[in-house]
Formats: C-alpha cells, sequence, structure tokens
C-alpha cells in the first residue's frame, strides 16, 4: 500500500463499521480513512484530573470524586432524584430530573462516584444536571484518560464514543502507511511559523491533546498544531483557484486589437473626461485581451466610480475585431440601467445591443436568440438567462459580469463556456472567451487573495471629478417628522429623494407590505410630491417603467425597499432616507447610500434607526457616519460580520473550510499566495493530491 493511499481505503474496513453506519458517516462526508484524519474536533474536554468539589467554579466542566452522603427523590415543578455528593473539600449536588429504578436503588448512601459535568449554579449552591457517572470500586482504582476527550462533529444516530473510537482506529493505520507530508519547506517563502509542526505529529495532537495542552488555544483556533492544517487547507483552496486558472488560460483566447478609431469616436461623444484610475485600469485589461491567454480579471470600484465605461472600452474592443460581447447583471433593473447606458454610446458608433431575461417569451425570445446566434446582436446584456441552455452565441470574445458576488464561481464559468470553440484554429485546447468581472462591493485585500485567486485584480481608486462625498446623518426614529419636512424641503427646491424601507424578516410580501404602508403615509403628509413605490414583488416589466419614470423626474420621491441597491442611477436624487438602518450590514448601507451624490449637488443620508442600538448597530452606523470610503467600510465589515457574510454564501459557501477561518487567520493569506504559486511551478505533483486532500469531493472548481 502507498505512503498516500488512506484516501482510497474506505472507512468500512474499519472494525464496527457496517453498512447503516457507514451511511451515516458518509452524510459527514466522511467515505475514507483519510477523511476521518481530518474530520477535527469542534472542542475538548479535560477528563484528566479531579478537581476538588471545593475548588468547583460555575460553568465549568470538571471531574469530581467523592461519596454519596444522601439521596432522596425531591417532589417540586419537576421530580427528580437528588444526591448530595462530598470529598474531603465540600458538597456538592448532583440533580436527576430522568432516572428509572435502578438509579434510585443504587444511588444510595455510601456509594462512592467519579462525575464529569457542567457545574450550575442551583438551589442548592453548585449543582450537576444528568452528569455522567461511574462507581468506583476501591480495590480496582479507575485510570483518569491521559488525553483531553476530543468532541467531534457528529449526526444523528453517531455517538461520541463511536466517532472517538473510529478516529483512534484511523491513527493506527498512520504507521504503516503515514499520510505524506505534500509542502516542501520554503526558506524564503514565509509560513515558517505555521509549518513547524509536522502534518502527522499536528494530527496526532489534535485528535489527542496530552495533558497541560492551552484549551484556550484551541478553542480559538489558535494552537500551532491547528495552524499548521489551516495552512495547507487555505493552501489548497488558493491551488484549486489558481490550478482553474491555468486550465482555462491554457484554452488560448482571441486576440483583440485596439481600434483607435473606434476608442476616438467612443470618447468623444462622452460628457465627460476620464479619471486616472479608470485610463489605467482600461490599459490593463487592453493589455489582457490584446493576448491569446483568456483575461480573467477583477475591477473593484467604489460606486459612482465609473467602472461601467471602463467595461463599455473592453466591449468596443471586442466589437471592434468582430466578436461578440455577453453582460451580465443579478437584477433586471440593473440589466436594464446598463442596456440603457450601452444603448446611449453605442447606437450613434451604429453597434446593435440586445437584451435578454427570463422574463422574456415567446416570439420575442425567438427573435432574440436567433440574433444571438447569428452574431446580428454584437452586444448582449441580461441577466442569469444569458447563460441557460437555449442561448448560442456566434462568437463570443468577452463576458463581462457585474456584481460577481451576487453570482458564483459556477455562473461566472457557465457564461464562460458558451464562447468555448472545441479544438480552435488558434489554440489546440480550444479557444474561450476574454471573462471582465466587475463589483462595487469593494472586498477587503485578504479575502480577495482567497476567494479571488484566480482572477487579476485592478481597483479604480478615484471619483469623478465634481462628485462631492455624501453627507451623512445618524438620527433616531423619534426625529422622523423633522425628516419628512427636510425631504418635502429638497422636493420643492426641485431635487429628488428615496425613502428606503427595511424589515428584519427576510420576506419580499413583508417588505412590500411595510413599503406600501410608509409609501400611502408618506403621500397623507406629502401631498403636493408624486411619489413612487418599488418593492421585489412587482412585475420586471413594472419595476423598470417606475425607475424610468422617477430618472425622467417624473417622481419626486421614490419609497423602495433595498432592490435599489445596486445599479440605479439618478444624478438629480441628492436625498437618501433609510429606515431601520441598524438591521443592514455595511456593505449594503454603502451600496444604498451611493444612489445618491451622483451629481454635482450636496447630498446628504439620513440613517434612521430605532433605539436602542446594539453594540454591533452602533458601530455600524459610526464607521458609516466617519467614512465614505468603500475599502476602510469593507474592513470593519469583515470585522464586524466575519468572511461569510461580506463575500456571502455564493463565495465562501464554496470554500467549505474545515479548519482554517479567512478572518482568524487573514494574516497568513499573503504568504498563502506565495507559496501555492511556488507549489504550483516548482512541485505540481503534489498540487492534484493537496486539494484533493482538503476538497475532496467538494472540489467543484476543476470540474466546473
Amino acid at each position: 500500500m502507498s505512503a498516500q493511499s488512506l484516501d482510497r481505503v474506505s472507512i468500512n474496513n474499519l472494525r464496527g463499521v457496517g453498512p447503516q453506519l457507514s451511511l451515516k458517516l458518509n452524510k459527514l462526508g466522511l467515505h475514507s480513512v483519510q477523511d476521518l484524519l481530518f474530520h477535527l474536533p469542534l472542542r475538548y474536554i479535560d477528563r484528566t484530573k479531579i478537581t476538588p468539589i471545593g475548588g468547583i467554579q460555575p460553568q465549568t466542566e470538571v471531574v469530581i470524586e467523592g461519596e454519596v452522603r444522601a439521596s432522596d427523590i425531591v417532589f417540586g415543578r419537576r421530580r427528580s432524584l437528588v444526591c448530595r455528593l462530598q470529598d474531603n473539600t465540600g458538597t456538592t449536588t448532583l440533580r436527576f430530573f430522568h432516572f428509572n429504578r435502578a438509579q434510585q436503588e443504587r444511588l444510595t448512601v455510601g456509594a462512592r462516584l467519579r462525575c464529569f459535568g457542567e457545574a450550575r449554579r442551583g438551589v442548592s449552591g453548585v449543582e450537576f444536571y444528568h452528569p455522567e457517572y461511574q462507581y468506583l470500586d476501591a480495590n480496582q482504582p479507575r485510570q483518569l484518560e491521559e488525553t483531553l476527550t476530543p468532541i467531534y462533529p457528529a449526526t444523528e444516530g453517531i455517538t461520541q464514543s463511536r466517532i472517538r473510537d473510529l478516529c483512534a482506529q484511523a491513527l493506527t493505520k498512520l504507521d504503516n502507511h503515514p499520510i505524506a507530508e505534500l509542502l516542501p519547506s520554503f526558506p524564503d517563502g514565509g509560513l515558517n511559523h505555521q509549518l513547524a509542526y509536522s502534518l502527522i505529529d499536528a494530527l496526532l495532537l489534535l485528535h489527542n491533546p496530552p495533558p497541560g495542552t492551552a484549551l484556550n488555544l484551541l478553542a480559538a483556533g489558535e494552537h500551532p498544531a491547528q495552524q499548521r492544517l489551516a495552512a495547507e487547507e487555505l493552501i489548497a483552496h488558493n491551488l484549486s483557484l489558481l490550478r482553474l486558472r491555468q486550465k482555462i488560460q491554457q484554452q488560448g483566447a482571441p486576440i483583440l486589437r485596439e481600434d483607435q478609431t473606434a476608442k476616438s469616436a467612443f470618447l468623444k461623444q462622452l460628457n465627460f473626461q476620464l479619471t486616472d484610475a479608470q485610463i489605467r485600469v482600461a490599459d490593463e485589461i487592453n493589455v489582457d485581451i490584446d493576448s491569446t491567454v483568456p483575461m480573467l480579471r477583477l475591477v473593484q470600484g467604489d460606486v459612482g466610480s465609473g467602472k461601467t465605461v471602463v467595461a463599455a472600452l473592453a466591449a468596443l474592443q471586442a466589437i471592434a475585431n468582430g466578436k461578440q460581447v455577453a453582460l451580465m447583471a443579478p437584477t433586471e433593473i440593473l440589466a436594464d440601467q446598463h442596456r440603457q447606458n450601452f444603448e446611449q454610446w453605442f447606437k450613434p458608433l451604429n453597434i446593435g445591443v440586445t437584451w435578454l431575461t427570463g422574463k422574456i417569451k415567446g416570439k420575442a425570445r425567438a427573435l432574440k436568440l436567433s440574433a444571438i446566434a447569428d452574431g446580428t446582436a454584437q452586444m448582449v446584456i441580461g441577466t442569469h438567462a444569458l447563460f441557460q441552455d437555449t442561448v448560442e452565441f456566434n462568437d463570443l470574445g468577452l463576458s463581462i459580469i457585474d456584481e460577481q458576488h451576487r453570482f458564483g464561481v459556477h455562473q461566472r464559468l457557465a457564461l464562460r463556456q458558451k464562447g468555448f470553440v472545441p479544438n480552435s484554429t488558434a489554440e489546440t485546447n480550444g479557444s474561450a472567451p476574454h471573462q471582465l468581472i466587475m463589483t462595487a462591493t469593494p472586498i477587503p485585500r485578504t479575502l480577495a487573495m482567497s476567494a479571488y485567486a484566480d482572477l487579476d485584480c485592478s481597483v479604480i481608486d478615484e471619483l469623478p471629478p465634481g462628485r462631492k462625498p455624501v453627507d451623512t446623518l445618524v438620527l433616531s426614529n423619534l426625529r422622523r417628522n423633522d425628516v419628512i419636512e427636510r425631504v418635502r424641503a429638497s422636493c420643492v427646491n426641485g431635487r429628488q429623494a428615496y425613502w428606503v424601507c427595511t424589515l428584519i424578516e427576510e420576506s419580499d410580501v413583508l417588505e412590500a407590505q411595510a413599503a406600501e404602508v410608509t409609501a400611502s403615509e408618506l403621500q397623507l403628509l406629502l401631498p403636493d410630491l408624486s411619489i413612487g413605490l418599488i418593492h421585489g414583488r412587482l412585475k420586471p416589466r413594472e419595476k423598470i417603467e417606475i425607475m424610468e419614470a422617477f430618472k425622467q423626474g417624473d417622481i419626486n420621491l421614490l419609497v423602495a425597499t433595498t432592490v435599489i441597491e445596486v445599479g440605479v442611477d439618478v444624478p438629480n436624487a441628492s436625498l437618501m432616507i433609510i429606515e431601520n438602518s441598524e438591521r443592514l450590514g455595511l456593505s449594503q448601507l454603502h451600496q444604498l447610500r451611493g444612489r445618491v451624490g451622483r451629481g454635482t449637488e450636496a447630498s446628504h443620508c439620513v440613517l434612521l434607526y430605532s433605539p436602542p442600538l446594539s453594540g454591533n448597530g452602533n458601530a455600524r452606523l459610526k464607521i458609516m457616519r466617519e467614512t465614505t470610503d468603500g475599502f476602510k467600510i469593507a474592513e470593519k465589515d469583515l470585522e464586524l460580520r466575519g468572511p461569510g457574510e461580506v463575500l456571502g454564501t455564493r463565495q465562501t459557501g464554496n470554500m467549505h473550510l474545515h479548519i482554517a477561518d479567512l478572518q482568524r487567520d487573514a494574516h497568513m493569506l499573503p504568504d498563502i499566495k506565495v507559496v501555492a504559486e511556488k507549489l504550483l511551478l516548482n512541485y505540481p505533483k503534489n498540487v492534484d493530491p493537496l486539494i484533493r486532500r482538503w476538497l475532496g469531493r467538494k472540489e467543484q472548481y476543476a470540474q466546473a
């Protein structure tokens, strides 16, 4: 049997594993002996020492020994068997609400017990509720545990003792079939501290920590043995994304040469100058797509920084080279806004713009599909409908994905696959479209390095001239009437305003009802204003018509749910009111605030909250008041909510981290990236086993 073969040894080979237990273990993702080795404890309990009864602290788990000095059935709200246990330092109470006659007969005065449980404050002092216990025999003393006792992730029908036994069996297999060390040491590659433990030593310690191991470090995930495994797991995930990038870039791509005539005509019709940051990022994209290697680039830009114009320049370059371009947006409102922008920019250049969403049916859909298939549709804009099976492109050269965090890795790969040409004459491995990904949700650098390791990153870190920072106020709901007066004054002076309703329940129906009630109330209080209403329950066409009326100035005040979070661009809107703002995450608040401040007038955002504020709620609103810098806000969001919330489940959910934590282990990520790239370059044979070890059957990246 080879050194790495434990991942091929079925758990069915272990003692006591039959068909039924095997199925339950499979539900936990346990299929092989190696899976058990990497099925690490959630926490530990210390049964290696006896605590004197007089020294027990409440809310601690301890082992105690003593003699039963009293045992009685007590009747109260609930009948219970109550035993008083005493050693030479003190007395405590054992309380059993569920007991049988045999227990009652054996738990008698004089019985000597060793108990384990959590000490709690009770009516008679420190008490233990349903502790585990053993009877002690003076002639046959019981040995204490030699290591800390692990508590494993489990499922219904699998006891802790069973899973401990299976993990112990798996550990014995290491004697004859040690797991290979797949991480060579890099003197200048960082992580030397994290890699101080060998893999096997780390596994042995974490399954059976010796007495004296720092429980506080284990609980925090900061023990060197845990950090050793966390580093390897993060390297494996980084490698899976780098391997995906490698596979894509082996396929080749169309060379899209810059067309100066088309570019000059495009820039000439704009009523603004590009910022230095836009020019820099556009140049980075230009270098990427003027190459046979498929571009994989993420463009981050704060709200209002002008990402769409940069994307339009890339699209123009593709179309000038006879290729089609697809732009995918997460909502119909945003897709329609892109359609309007691109039509305004491209129609004077005789470039056809088509849009496709899931709501377009029948003959209209058939015509659009035909135009996409025969290449008449040069610029195709839509929602996730773009990567459905019925959509066939004639010659897709560039795919653009807006608000990447709303889509998973699979979805953007599916759109890329639409343009894949097998056995292309350009490349023997086929040809794939270039891919540009945009987000207005700034991503902290550490998270970008882990969740988007397959992408090159560009940042548009400059706002267009004339843009003024949005002034942000935080007010209690008690000031609501003052805020309504402020809305009236702003709209009477020719400006427009948003009023955003939020609910803690994630329900389209309840949110729509709340927005309807608010709109009715505001119409009574502001009878002279034209008030519009938009929410998730409206039909897509109705949403678009209302947004168009607001954009044209026919609506003074737009009452909305968070459906307007991304992409809505109405320069005349200069006031944003957000109700129950303490219920929203920082990213959402920042996106909503970004709907104003898009013109040249001073703009304001009022964050209404319902007192009292929680600590987190107060911290969120404080940072919103202090800064409009999206990256500072993103870092605070990461601190308050963690990576799963910041990136969204579609991103971190794909990562399936077992022991690593993107927030706790962020300090490692720069070195992780360096080590992963060196492994890919210098130790390619180690890459697939390492990815398989940590991602196993969940390694969706390479298969997507």
